[in-house]
């Protein structure tokens, strides 16, 4: 059987997002836990500001239907968040209230469909010591919301600015095992589906 195609994604846009550090992490644990990982950048799939009336007279953005087709071709995702004011960013959010609408041209797949029973594992990133631990139960909850299968093992880094390198080196073995944990649990549980 194939192995598993894993999306990954920092919630954050900014090139020195320490969360982007997070994603290269959990990509290069992913790879070593089996998985077909590939390791996207918000930054290539800029929406405007989710608006009913945009949505109606203009549809779903372009570049939401490219990530929504990337999305498709994986069978699971893990997602890297900053917290932003004890939550998740806009940017985050923005990105899946985008996602989570309905395609309006023919022969499109609603965007809840094919983001429903799709695994997700959730890691967060901050300067802090709780390393984003708050954005994560927000995330959580938004994910489960969409239908997606929320992985219940996660992992918070504290201090990412010293716990990763900008290469996605995790410095501290106890934290590198618990990314590859992440990692593993996601894998595992992607294959048994997809079994």
């Amino acid at each position: 059987m194939l192995p598993p195609r894993v999306l990954v994604f920092a919630g954050s846009a900014r090139k020195a997002a320490l969360s982007k550090r997070v994603a290269r992490a959990a990509h290069i644990a992913l790879l070593e836990a089996g998985a077909d990982a590939t390791l996207i950048d918000l930054a290539d799939y800029h929406a405007p500001l989710y608006h009913g009336d945009l949505e109606a007279e203009q549809g779903v953005p372009e570049v939401i239907t490219r990530l929504m087709a990337v999305i498709d071709q994986h069978d699971a995702l893990l997602i890297a968040t900053p917290e932003y004011n004890g939550s998740m960013p806009p940017l985050l959010v923005n990105t899946l209230d985008w996602c989570s609408r309905i395609f309006a041209a023919p022969g499109r797949v609603a965007g809840l469909d094919i983001l429903a029973q799709k695994p997700v594992a959730i890691v967060g990133s901050s300067p802090g010591a709780l390393g984003g631990l708050r954005s994560l139960f927000h995330l959580r909850d938004l994910l489960g919301n969409l239908g997606m299968l929320v992985m219940p093992k996660q992992l918070a880094v504290g201090r990412s600015n010293e716990a990763v390198t900008s290469e996605g080196h995790l410095v501290d073995d106890h934290v590198r095992a618990a990314m590859l944990g992440v990692a593993r649990a996601l894998v595992d549980a992607t294959a048994k589906l997809k079994a």
